[in-house]
């Protein structure tokens, strides 16, 4: 079964870039057709995909946040990284990563929250 588990910084200071990284274990991240997802959810707020990199390392972002996110990905490792440029206060959230199946996110991280404040 896999599983994936989030790590990373819980404090960033604005304007700095927010980095995390999702482990996966239980199968790997080059596996067809599988996309590893970064989604977040801020404080009373719901959730939002931020974006994916699928099996073959293609990446894909959510409009809205394209221009400050970057998702890479060490097959050596089986990780894949968020990386969120920018932030300022309302990115504080807990973010999640998850692994797609056709429609359905099928495997979740517990969450990691990370706050942005000086």
């Amino acid at each position: 079964q896999v599983q994936l588990q989030e790590s990373g910084p819980g404090l960033v200071k604005p304007s700095q870039t927010l980095s995390l990284t999702c482990t996966v274990s239980g199968g790997s991240i080059t596996t067809n057709y599988y996309y590893w997802s970064w989604i977040r959810q801020p404080p009373g707020k719901g959730l939002e995909w931020m974006g994916a990199i699928d099996y073959s390392g293609s990446t894909y972002y959510s409009p809205s946040l394209k221009s400050r996110t970057s998702i890479s990905r060490d097959t050596s490792k089986n990780q894949f990284t968020l990386q969120l440029s920018s932030v300022t206060p309302e990115d504080t959230a807990v973010y999640y990563c998850a692994r797609r199946s056709g429609s359905a996110l099928d495997a979740w991280g517990q969450g990691t929250l990370v706050t942005v404040s000086s």
